[in-house]
């Protein structure tokens, strides 16, 4: 199996982190609120990758990105709400 590579793409709005292996793509998707905050709010993880991390390594890359450029996670989206709640250590980066 390849190693996943997750990239981030931004537009004024809205964004998302993908994150392709093995030929699949799952996606986080986001809206940009302010410059200092942004809204989770969907993960989509195709059936192929499911089981394998994929969502976690697209969150992990999110509350990174938060942290290293400053800004604030809502989380819409039931995953992220559900990933964020089992990680304390993530408090920092979530409203």
């Amino acid at each position: 199996m390849s190693e996943p590579e997750i990239t981030r793409e931004s537009g004024p709005a809205k964004g998302r982190y993908v994150l392709v292996q093995s030929g699949e793509e799952a996606e986080l998707t986001f809206s940009i609120v302010s410059p200092t905050k942004i809204i989770a709010d969907h993960t989509g993880v195709p059936d192929a990758l499911r089981g394998t991390g994929a969502g976690r390594q697209l969150v992990e890359a999110l509350v990174a990105d938060a942290r290293s450029r400053g800004f604030t996670i809502i989380a819409l989206c039931p995953f992220v709400k559900s990933l964020a709640a089992r990680h304390p250590e993530w408090q920092d980066v979530f409203v």
